[in-house]
């Protein structure tokens, strides 16, 4: 939802396509579980890094050797120095991406305190309007999805990761890997859930948890939660992430001029286990590349993780609303915007779209309003093609 910080036309459009929508969507999802066994019988995946009784995390050597080339003391970023934000350090370029896994990271207790990474539209941005943009959707009210989540919407997940403001919270999407099918480790989400955009670089401890509190529970009985409670399907670090190169370049807190390319695809690898995302949670959603407009689309929904008040980040709601236009300048693509009472937390979570009688991806929730009532998305076109491609050639079969 909106891309925001710390802490994404005109009537009320009716929801006569929202039931076909969520039966779709459904249809993707699986009721089998992952065992125990298959869950913590095997070792991470390569590259993982180790937490051990020294309290050092052993960094596989090509990583050490990624960190040492911009300059890193490996010691230090084994000993806590990825919390060193200096700008120095702080790793940019689209091929710096460094993220290795620090088992354990991510306990219960460490998501429940992620705050929403949420982008606000300014009213800087909002006078910019050069372009065609509808009237101002009337507000749609978020609606909690039905439990489990692995039942009714199984694709969908959090994205954690830390930042210099500390430990943050976005949505995410497992989308289908077209070179890898049956097999996908990829995961679909916002571009400020990863990189910070024109004033920064990458994120670190950047990680998945597909169908997060699975059963809904409320936080009085999440008090002492397991693990396994919290994320049943288990925790997924991104061993790769791409983003666009006019987020990295113009990316900034409220959006700006990065908005309209505001999209990051992960390729990630269990913290233990050894199938394929796609096979643990038995779902994947596939792509339209199509940016279709939104004149032509009926309904969109969007799905996702609130975590600002009025919502806590530990249940999943989605919107359903006939999208419109939003331009933020004449130079820009136009994004779509859709009426939702979602608040940040839901930044980087799906926008999903029926196209004869099968759910995909259309969009993903980037900025929104401060008063919390509409959100707005990229179009995925030419360019979100050509990073998710080359993510699945590059790294798909990793």
């Amino acid at each position: 939802m909106r891309s925001a910080r710390r802490s994404s036309t005109g009537r009320r459009r009716t929801v006569l396509a929202a039931t076909g929508l969520v039966a779709a969507l459904a249809l993707t999802a699986t009721a089998c579980n992952g065992s125990d066994d298959d869950k913590a019988g095997s070792r991470a995946g390569a590259g993982a890094s180790q937490a051990t009784d020294d309290g050092k995390v052993h960094i596989p050597d090509d990583i050490k050797d990624k960190l040492k080339k911009h300059g890193i003391d490996v010691d230090k970023w084994q000993d806590g120095g990825w919390k060193n934000w200096d700008k120095d350090k702080w790793l940019s370029e689209a091929k710096d991406f460094v993220n290795p896994v620090i088992q354990g990271l991510w306990k219960p207790e460490r998501m429940k305190s992620a705050k929403e990474a949420n982008k606000t539209l300014s009213t800087k941005d909002a006078a910019a309007d050069q372009g065609v943009s509808d009237p101002e959707p009337q507000p749609v009210r978020a609606v909690a999805e039905k439990t489990p989540y692995h039942r009714n919407a199984a694709p969908v997940g959090k994205v954690f990761f830390d930042s210099p403001e500390g430990h943050m919270v976005c949505s995410g999407t497992v989308i289908k890997d077209v070179n890898h099918p049956g097999k996908s480790n990829l995961v679909w989400t916002a571009g400020h859930c990863v990189h910070a955009g024109k004033e920064g670089g990458w994120y670190r401890n950047i990680a998945f948890v597909p169908s997060y509190n699975d059963l809904g529970k409320p936080e009085s009985e999440l008090a002492n939660a397991t693990t396994s409670e919290v994320a049943p399907y288990g925790t997924w670090w991104a061993d790769w992430a791409s983003t666009s190169n006019e987020w990295i370049q113009g990316g900034s807190e409220t959006g700006g001029a990065g908005a309209a390319y505001d999209y990051s695809v992960l390729h990630v690898k269990p913290e233990s286990g050894a199938k394929s995302l796609e096979e643990t949670v038995g779902a994947a959603l596939d792509v339209d590349f199509s940016a279709p407009s939104a004149t032509e689309v009926a309904t969109m929904g969007a799905w996702g993780y609130p975590a600002a008040p009025p919502f806590n980040g530990l249940k999943m709601f989605k919107c359903l609303d006939r999208p419109g236009r939003l331009s933020l300048s004449s130079s820009l693509p136009t994004m779509y915007r859709i009426g939702c009472t979602m608040t940040g937390g839901s930044s980087g979570g799906g926008w999903f779209r029926v196209v004869n009688g099968k759910t995909e991806l259309v969009s993903n929730t980037s900025i929104g309003p401060t008063n919390n009532t509409w959100l707005a998305g990229p179009q995925l076109g030419q360019e979100a093609q050509a990073l998710y491609e080359n993510m699945s050639k590059t790294y798909g079969g990793r």
